[in-house]
């Protein structure tokens, strides 16, 4: 398993009429999160491009538990539980950093293309990298 935890402070262009956090949104948190997990494990995204790769999301799913509100502190924990073999799946839950409210649990799936846009495995940069954060 490899995890990584990122905080982010809610913005008012982030909120709908009600006051709560518009449900799109949590998608966009979700995606800050996996850009800094990369980070984190040592391969910013854009190098992972350099080297001639991209992993679009192919699914994404998002369960709603709480509203989260304007100038809150939100702790999104991602993780990917299983080693990718030709797709790869992050797992997300974006709680509350003063209470641990669960606010939104959810995933993305990701493929794994190259520059012709073709699907193709993994990398052995990726995943040897991967391994060697592995808990």
């Amino acid at each position: 398993m490899f995890e990584h935890v990122h905080e982010i402070r809610i913005r008012y262009r982030d909120i709908d009429y009600l006051g709560t956090v518009y449900y799109s949104r949590y998608l966009e948190y979700f995606e800050v999160a996996r850009d800094e997990m990369m980070w984190a494990l040592g391969l910013p995204y854009s190098l992972f491009e350099k080297e001639g790769y991209a992993m679009p999301v192919v699914e994404a799913h998002c369960v709603y538990r709480h509203g989260a509100v304007f100038d809150e502190l939100l702790r999104i924990r991602s993780c990917i539980n299983d080693l990718p073999t030709s797709r790869l799946r992050i797992d997300y839950s974006i709680t509350s950093a003063d209470d641990g409210l669960l606010i939104v649990e959810g995933y993305t799936v990701h493929a794994f293309i190259n520059r012709e846009k073709k699907a193709v495995r993994p990398p052995r940069f990726f995943l040897d990298l991967l391994k060697s954060k592995w808990q």
